[in-house]
């Protein structure tokens, strides 16, 4: 008894700091995906002023292999489908990563992230071929944490999944938006009541 009350007095406050959850995932997220993800977006822009409405062949190349390879590498060969998927690739990985730093719908923004990981996962593993790499592949519950697709974004999904139940917590867009939402607008007298 007197252990599970000396526990839980010195416990009891970590249920109370659960706004720091939020806070520090998308910290962890600024830490580690933020470049990740804007370097590989230029990766995908086109040339001058106009790259960010027309993708590099390295666009195509990253997101398409198979078809790609099949046109010899000739993006003219491909069609508008193709374009706005990677118009829409490139974009998300501008945008939805700043969306989540700065705390601006992050919900929203974490389960496009959740949606693109999944994404990108399939496409390293059947359009460039790591279905076929073991290593890069791993297998859960194996004595190896480190694989890129299943242990690395099975972790990277676990974090914005903490995003999407959580929110943005306190130091976020989010709760200013929300905050002026909710907070009680002062009303003017009317001219009639006068």
């Amino acid at each position: 008894m007197i252990l599970s009350t000396a526990y839980t007095a010195i416990t009891g406050p970590l249920s109370r700091a659960d706004w720091m959850i939020s806070t520090l995932a998308r910290l962890l997220f600024a830490a580690l995906f933020l470049m990740y993800f804007w370097v590989s977006g230029l990766t995908k822009l086109g040339d001058g002023l106009l790259g960010m409405v027309s993708p590099s062949a390295g666009a195509y190349a990253q997101i398409f292999p198979r078809a790609m390879e099949a046109v010899s590498y000739d993006t003219s060969q491909l069609g508008l489908f193709h374009t706005l998927v990677v118009l829409a690739g490139t974009w998300t990985e501008f945008l939805l990563p700043l969306m989540i730093v700065i705390g601006l719908l992050t919900r929203l923004a974490a389960v496009g992230m959740i949606g693109f990981v999944i994404v990108q996962s399939l496409t390293d593993l059947y359009g460039h071929g790591a279905i076929a790499e073991a290593n890069t592949v791993g297998a859960w519950f194996d004595k190896v944490p480190d694989s890129v697709i299943l242990d690395q974004r099975a972790l990277w999904v676990f974090l914005l999944i903490t995003l999407v139940l959580k929110g943005a917590g306190p130091l976020s867009v989010d709760r200013l938006l929300l905050d002026n939402r909710t907070s009680p607008r002062h009303v003017a007298p009317s001219h009639a009541a006068q």
